[in-house]
């Protein structure tokens, strides 16, 4: 006779009063980040005990729940219990044409790939916050899965540094507007409308002649929060084309000298200035 809880129905599993909510599991576990989660429960990829979880809040026993995603089960412990595992934490300098998640079904090169030599098997990290495959610079990736979901909440205010190298001379006018704000449609969610884009800081670091491609203005821009694209859209808006954009700072972590498509560990006291910034440490 089979065990009703493994017959597959699109059933919102049961949520228990002492359970953990599932997308802090899968982040401790170093399974994925707690958006990544979201977008998989959106998805209808993942199910706990057999019935395919369709909305969240979910909360789950991780020593006895039987987690699936994408069909697979998923390892938190021998026994159910989950493991404890070494916290990992990757500085990446991102090339171009490389994505910022995970996996990609279309097969591309992810950040996750460039790092994998660092990551023992069976172990996960995942990315803090996205850069666009067109973009570069710094990517943190880990499996710490509190400090990841605190670092790319809106309500941290960590600030992220962009090296971007615009067409053109960008103008008093511009650099003004940028300053002010901008409202951009939410892309995430459509439905919300337009949500005001703040740059935290915006000036001009230097202007280049180029015979060949015209002059260049290389800016610094500083943001606290950031929509998809965000930079991009923000310069289209007020008529300037972003021709190259490097991500050199995240919070206390600087990019420094590491070179394209290499990653280093993160020292000690890097990661306590992490974990101070956002009340951790």
């Amino acid at each position: 006779m089979h065990d009703p809880r493994f017959r597959g129905h699109p059933q919102k599993p049961p949520v228990t009063e002492d359970g953990e909510r599932l997308q802090k599991v899968l982040a401790d576990a170093g399974v994925a980040s707690r958006r990544d989660v979201e977008f998989a429960v959106r998805a209808g990829r993942i199910r706990v005990n057999g019935r395919r979880v369709l909305e969240l809040p979910c909360l789950i026993d991780p020593k006895r729940d039987l987690i699936e995603l994408d069909g697979e089960v998923l390892d938190l412990g021998a026994g159910g219990a989950r493991r404890e595992r070494a916290r990992l934490y990757l500085m990446l300098n991102k090339p171009k044409g490389v994505i910022s998640t995970a996996r990609d079904p279309g097969g591309r090169a992810n950040v996750v790939d460039l790092v994998r030599s660092a990551v023992p098997p069976g172990d996960r990290v995942y990315p803090v916050g996205r850069l666009d495959a067109d973009s570069t610079g710094l990517v943190l990736l880990t499996n710490d899965g509190e400090l990841a979901h605190r670092l790319a909440h809106p309500s941290s205010g960590i600030p992220k540094e962009y090296r971007v190298a615009v067409q053109g001379a960008l103008g008093d006018a511009a650099l003004a507007q940028l300053a002010k704000g901008v409202f951009l449609a939410d892309t995430g969610s459509p439905e919300r409308g337009a949500k005001r884009a703040r740059i935290r800081d915006v000036r001009v670091l230097k202007r280049l002649k180029d015979r060949r491609r015209g002059d260049l203005s290389l800016v610094s821009v500083t943001l606290t929060e950031g929509q998809n694209r965000e930079i991009r859209r923000l310069f289209a808006r007020v008529g300037i084309k972003v021709r190259s954009l490097e991500r050199v700072a995240l919070g206390s972590l600087r990019l420094g000298r590491l070179p394209p498509g290499r990653y280093r560990t993160l020292g000690n006291e890097e990661i306590l200035q992490l974990r101070r910034s956002v009340r951790l440490g």
